[in-house]
């Protein structure tokens, strides 16, 4: 698909909470055999189209799927979907002319939406508000890089759609991979605090010290400074959710993701998913959707667009296992 406009966005852009609020908090471990996220890393050579005038990919409705959308939003013939806008480029954000979304997650609702035959109403709300409009009925369903946990199962249902990948951006002269604990021993690497990544650095550190080999060195960041202390050297390595990192990474030239790792650490292979109220009839419609775009491949074109191939599912699941309570 060809974009008719192209712009590198800067570091300003992006705004200081790199922190997916939709990643939930789970327990991590030693490394396991769900704990490494397959695929590639950064998006290779992507530029990415923010401009208003997104082309996005469309598909068609499909009778047999939209028959199971509840008969009250089929009746209204729109899906309101809520989403906290601005959270992290390449997710859900503005365009450059600072009112049209754009991301990943619009073009994920909008394919929704157009099996569904539905037109996607799209409602930008802050994190909390997300869960209180699905609480009143106000919106549908939230699309907003919402991790499925076994606390949200008891309030929601959830139909996934992506993994939750944490990654790790260097600069690319290191020459570093990171496949687990012992690549970071000793090294000095970013992260924000109160997150899985945290979490994770964390119980990697501990590792490392139990095996003899030096804890790795943890700075703590709450907004983009981190741009600043990578290119410094102040840091080796920034541990954060995968999609920022690999938008980031793309946008630069300078860094490149240098591995991931499950948002759930090793107990549990990390989900995202499109999130409804419980027991109100809309998730049968969104997984019967989502798996539709996934096995007609604009899904899989979506997704490449964005730099975001190594987050892909191969098939929708209802209410999978969840990140564990704390």
């Amino acid at each position: 698909m060809s974009l008719p406009r192209r712009a590198l966005v800067t570091a300003a852009a992006l705004t200081a909470a790199l922190v997916l609020a939709g990643c939930g908090s789970g327990a991590t471990g030693a490394a396991g055999e769900l704990a490494p996220a397959k695929g590639s890393t950064a998006p290779d050579g992507t530029v990415v189209n923010l401009s208003p005038n997104q082309e996005r990919v469309t598909t068609p409705k499909v009778d047999a799927i939209a028959a199971l959308v509840p008969e009250e939003i089929r009746r209204k013939g729109t899906l309101s979907v809520v989403d906290s806008i601005g959270s992290t480029p390449p997710l859900d954000f503005y365009a450059n002319d600072d009112k049209t979304i754009i991301g990943v997650e619009p073009d994920l609702a909008l394919l929704i939406g157009n099996v569904l035959g539905l037109k996607v109403e799209f409602n930008p709300v802050s994190w909390e508000n997300i869960f209180v409009g699905l609480d009143s009925g106000k919106y549908d369903v939230g699309l907003s890089n919402i991790t499925v946990t076994e606390a949200r199962k008891e309030k929601y249902d959830f139909a996934t759609y992506r993994l939750d990948v944490l990654g790790f951006e260097a600069k690319k002269v290191t020459g570093l991979k990171v496949t687990g604990p012992r690549d970071l021993a000793g090294k000095a690497v970013g992260v924000a605090t109160g997150t899985n990544q945290e979490k994770l650095l964390v119980s990697w550190s501990e590792e490392n010290v139990r095996n003899g080999l030096k804890p790795i060195d943890i700075k703590y960041f709450q907004g983009t400074e981190y741009y600043l202390a990578l290119s410094s050297g102040r840091i080796e390595v920034y541990t954060g959710p995968n999609p920022s990192l690999a938008f980031h990474a793309v946008q630069t030239g300078e860094t490149e993701v240098v591995g991931t790792y499950s948002g759930g650490g090793a107990d549990v292979l990390g989900k995202i998913a499109a999130t409804t109220r419980k027991d109100n009839g809309l998730v049968k419609a969104l997984n019967g959707a989502i798996d539709e775009v996934i096995r007609n491949g604009t899904y899989g074109q979506v997704l490449k667009r964005w730099g975001l191939d190594n987050e892909a599912v191969k098939s929708s699941e209802i209410n999978p296992s969840g990140l564990p309570k704390p």
